[in-house]
């Protein structure tokens, strides 16, 4: 193993305190005029307790953070999700329960206490609350203006062997939510749900899958959500002695090939199912269905599982190497006898984090933002860079934040007068660790420009641990 830490080692590796709503000082620039609403965001906070650091990146306890952009300014607010096991372990001062890669309690036989529901993944802001997600159980409810923590929140149909993923889709039409969860136990199910506006379940169906898997994310396609089965397998004997974690227990097959399911949005029923060649993916960009009925899909494409390797090292400062994965386009036709017809590679710089604006999720659109490496990325270095891919044109643009920048997904803000249109003329939002002068940061950029600079930068009060996805809620609809 490597020794020398990376310099987001300082960020990955701090306790956050938190911190109650706090006027947020502007570094640069100025935050334009309409850009109003809150941008949202979540990742692990905590990944080490007495001294023992959990063993996956995935496993810290989860804290999210709100920027409310007004006309007097920005405030910030940033606070753990009260769950039933941070709140077990704060009290223990110890770690308790195991995740999807950490046993929980040094002794084997503290390792069947449980799973801890970390909350540590996503955020859904709805129009009254907001959902701290975590892809193995039912989502935290908390409040969107002070992020007090509520509690867990069944969306009036969730039990505890059926989980609400991470990655919901949010149709810009109908403002319906729809998201999956995944149940093992004699017979692994995928569980489907479509919500209304208000993140109320209200029409769920289970499928039968062909064997224990992951998934961590789907695509709302036109009229169609498709799942990308990767040929993963559970080995589940050791899994179930609690010998090996859920990370350590699923096994590369590619033998199997990756299985792409799709079903009817209206129905949640099964429209078709086949199987291609052998590939890993986290992460879906957006898909539209065609008036010839093809489907296409951007993704960020692994050719195998080294990528879970990467990130499990996180915790320790000192991840490497870098692992190749690449922006591909995929097209299919999902009533056709052979439904696959093409891959395209559109960015063979290892990314990350795809996004698009919210207005278009699902259907025909213009720009693909993503994170990158800088050119010059040294061995087991995170993010530096985003990305704007233009599809018309086919020109990446890429934004170069510097050495030891190391920024989170980018997130679209429409301008608060914006409607539908496939020319994005609003705000991308980012928040950077800055390493030389130990401070987290939010950065605007215009997202119709060059990218050079940000147009406004503005600074946190405590550094905010690197973390995974997030939202932005209260922007002006189409």
């Amino acid at each position: 193993m490597p020794t020398a830490q990376r310099s987001w080692s300082q960020c990955v590796q701090h306790t956050a305190q938190g911190f109650d709503t706090t006027p947020l000082q502007t570094l640069s620039g100025s935050i334009p005029t309409d850009l109003r609403g809150t941008l949202y965001r979540n990742g692990p906070a905590r990944l080490e307790r007495s001294g023992r650091q959990v063993g996956h990146w995935f496993d810290g306890d989860g804290a999210v953070l709100a920027v409310k952009f007004t006309d007097t300014g920005a405030a910030g607010t940033y606070k753990y999700v009260q769950t039933a096991g941070y709140q077990a372990e704060e009290k223990a001062d110890r770690y308790l329960y195991s995740g999807y890669g950490s046993h929980g309690s040094e002794s084997w036989l503290g390792r069947w206490k449980g799973l801890k529901n970390a909350a540590n993944t996503s955020v859904l802001a709805t129009t009254d609350k907001l959902l701290a997600l975590w892809e193995g159980g039912m989502p935290h409810e908390m409040d969107l203006e002070t992020l007090d923590t509520v509690g867990l929140n069944a969306l009036d149909q969730l039990t505890s062997k059926t989980p609400f993923s991470a990655h919901p889709k949010v149709d810009p039409k109908t403002y319906e939510i729809f998201n999956f969860g995944v149940s093992f136990g004699p017979k692994t199910q995928l569980h489907l749900y479509r919500c209304n506006p208000q993140g109320t379940i209200v029409q769920t169906r289970a499928h039968d899958l062909k064997g224990a898997t992951m998934l961590h994310d789907f695509a709302l396609v036109g009229r169609y959500l498709i799942f990308c089965l990767p040929p993963l397998k559970l080995d589940l004997l050791p899994l179930a002695a609690r010998i090996k974690t859920f990370s350590e227990a699923l096994v590369w097959t590619p033998e199997l090939g990756t299985e792409i399911l799709v079903f009817d949005r209206n129905t949640l029923e099964l429209v078709t199912r086949f199987t291609t060649e052998p590939w890993f993916q986290w992460h879906f960009g957006n898909g539209e269905e065609r008036s010839d009925g093809t489907v296409c899909l951007e993704l960020i494409r692994y050719e195998d599982f080294q990528t879970n390797q990467f990130v499990r090292d996180i915790p320790q400062g000192n991840a490497e190497p870098i692992v190749p994965s690449r922006l591909v386009h995929l097209q299919f036709q999902p009533t056709a006898t052979n439904p696959l017809l093409c891959w395209e590679t559109l960015w063979d710089r290892s990314c990350e984090f795809p996004t698009v604006n919210p207005h278009v999720v699902g259907k025909a659109w213009r720009y693909s933002y993503f994170s990158t490496h800088r050119p010059d990325a040294k061995p087991g270095e995170l993010y530096e860079a985003f990305a704007r891919l233009d599809r018309q044109s086919g020109q990446v643009t890429v934004s170069d934040c510097g050495p030891e920048q190391y920024i989170s997904e980018t997130l679209y803000a429409p301008g608060h007068n914006e409607r539908h249109s496939q020319n994005d003329r609003g705000w991308l939002l980012s928040t950077v660790y800055n390493a030389p002068e130990q401070r987290s940061e939010v950065w605007i950029h215009d997202a119709a420009s060059d990218l050079a600079e940000p147009i406004c930068t503005i600074a946190l009060p405590e550094v905010i641990p690197l973390g995974f996805h997030g939202t932005v809620h209260g922007v002006q609809r189409p």
